[in-house]
């Protein structure tokens, strides 16, 4: 019988910082399934959920300042290894009998050199150079103000960088450890072998969690909920509802119906290919919707962002549940929720963070849909759900695209959206996406589109003036979608691009290139 992927576990508690979900992502990469939970969680909670090891994440806040977040004491008696990062540091050597104090202007940000003065089960092998007098070196970098300025009494100093007298503490007797730098971040070289040695060696950890065990695990988890009854998924083509449907197929057959709605606000010949891939090549039951004109009826004459986005939504519910009701013997609805999403829409037991934004996965179809939800990704961050769609056979240039808004071109059209408009963005932005292909940098940008500017501009071509329509190319380069700089693509192949465009699309007369880095602009215009 094959182990269970949830028995062992980390739990990772968040004070706030905008690293708390990489640190999941690591332990996740690493093998090792994790969940993150809000840091004032109570003692019942961390006991039911049992975890090998706990991480405490860092977060904005000073330790010193009255009314800022501390763990739970139970942290610190509960006999797991704890390992706390940054802020997560300061707040279990505060707890514990230690202190932290103002940087006054010697906080570290961005990349430092630790030196290693002793032996830890932290660091265990792991180095990135040697000092002068042969000590151990690594690079890693680092993000704080306040610092540890007496460590607890039965702990002691690992490492230090220059202006940083504790960059790593241990109490290795208790399993329990500090770093004022980040692991989780790339830019700390030896970071996911500090974490391994932590969930792995330390908690003692097997690598259970793994594309081939979770697809098992869901597979079956859905058996058992499912049962005989039969399913209806909304099919978008995207990586979520994608996977979802690989999964379902996998565990229950043609038991599974999926209702594709063409909005006729997609990218150029997306139907036919969700329709040929899925239908065709993985055999899926689909009924393919031709939604276009009704879609485009209901935006008639509406210019504002927002009312557009509620205009798409609300009319996919309407075709959606008019589908769901023509298949009686429906009793479940699958959605490709995932794990970000839960978390950001405060979906988690505690209920106590703030709803960032609203999710169409999470809530928004009718209530009187009766049925019961399917929700096998919602454990799941996105990286691991193109992992698993490829263990499931999904083809990586799909898996692996570029984001695509769910309002689709209709946020990429200024303003009123027309068919002529979508048509026209349609092709300009496939041969965009073309050329990035030819030149080897689609995969090397985050994400590349052309917007559709209600402007039009005079051009002349041969000996004939035309006075045509304005497209924009936006591309950026990100790590994580909350800061991006626009890409430095090659003058040559912004000009092949423009030429290729206005060339061989009739109505559009001018290309511009959108040099705005996020902030102060979104990566959307809309």
């Amino acid at each position: 019988m094959s182990k269970n992927i949830h028995e062992q576990r980390i739990l990772i508690l968040d004070f706030g910082s905008q690293y708390t979900q990489l640190i999941a992502r690591r332990i996740r990469e690493i093998g090792v399934y994790c969940e993150l939970w809000s840091w004032d969680v109570n003692e019942e909670d961390i006991k039911e959920f049992n975890p090998n090891g706990i991480i405490l994440a860092g977060g904005p806040e000073s330790v010193i300042a009255e009314g800022s977040p501390r763990a739970s004491e139970y942290v610190f008696t509960a006999g797991v290894p704890v390992l706390g990062i940054c802020y997560g540091m300061q707040t279990m050597s505060h707890q514990l009998g230690g202190a932290v104090i103002k940087g006054e202007g010697e906080g570290e940000f961005g990349y430092a050199k630790v030196e290693v003065q002793a032996e830890s089960a932290f660091l265990k092998d792991i180095q990135d150079a040697l000092s002068a007098d042969g000590k151990p070196l690594l690079d890693v970098w680092m993000s704080h103000g306040d610092k540890v300025s007496a460590i607890p009494a039965d702990f002691t100093t690992v490492a230090n960088t220059a202006t940083c007298q504790y960059a790593v503490i241990a109490n290795e007797e208790k399993r329990f450890y500090g770093v004022q730098f980040h692991p989780e971040v790339t830019h700390t070289a030896q970071g996911e072998g500090m974490l391994r040695n932590f969930v792995v060696d330390i908690c003692g950890c097997e690598t259970l969690w793994t594309p081939a065990s979770i697809i098992d695990d869901a597979v079956a988890r859905m058996k058992e909920q499912v049962g005989d009854d039969e399913v209806i998924l909304g099919l978008s083509g995207g990586v979520d509802s994608s996977v979802v449907a690989m999964l379902l197929q996998r565990a229950i057959g043609d038991k599974l119906t999926c209702v594709f709605v063409d909005n006729g606000l997609l990218r150029l010949n997306e139907g036919a290919q969700v329709m040929e891939m899925f239908g065709d090549k993985f055999g899926l039951n689909i009924i393919h919707v031709n939604a276009e004109h009704r879609f485009l009826e209901q935006m008639a004459g509406e210019n504002d962002p927002e009312t557009k986005r509620k205009i798409i939504g609300r009319v996919f519910v309407e075709i959606f549940d008019e589908e769901s009701k023509k298949l009686k013997n429906a009793k479940w609805l699958a959605q490709g929720t995932i794990y970000p999403d839960v978390i950001e829409s405060a979906a988690a037991k505690n209920g106590k963070a703030h709803v960032i934004k609203s999710h169409h996965n999470v809530g928004g179809l009718p209530d009187d849909m009766e049925m019961g939800l399917v929700e096998p990704l919602r454990e799941l961050f996105k990286d691991e759900v193109r992992k698993i769609g490829l263990e499931l056979g999904l083809p990586y240039n799909m898996l692996y695209r570029h984001p695509f808004p769910g309002p689709g071109l209709g946020v990429r059209v200024l303003g009123e959206v027309k068919k002529e408009y979508c048509d026209l963005l349609r092709r300009a932005d496939a041969i965009f996406i073309e050329e990035l292909h030819k030149a080897d940098l689609y995969h090397k940008v985050s994400q590349a589109f052309v917007v559709f500017l209600p402007v039009r501009s005079v051009g002349v071509m041969g000996d004939c003036r035309k006075y045509d329509w304005v497209v924009s190319l936006r591309c950026v380069e990100t790590i994580d979608f909350m800061t991006a700089r626009w890409s430095h693509l090659p003058y040559e192949l912004i000009g092949h691009v423009s030429n290729r465009i206005i060339n061989e699309i009739d109505g559009i007369s001018r290309v511009v290139y959108d040099v705005s880095g996020k902030p102060p602009a979104t990566i959307e215009w809309e």
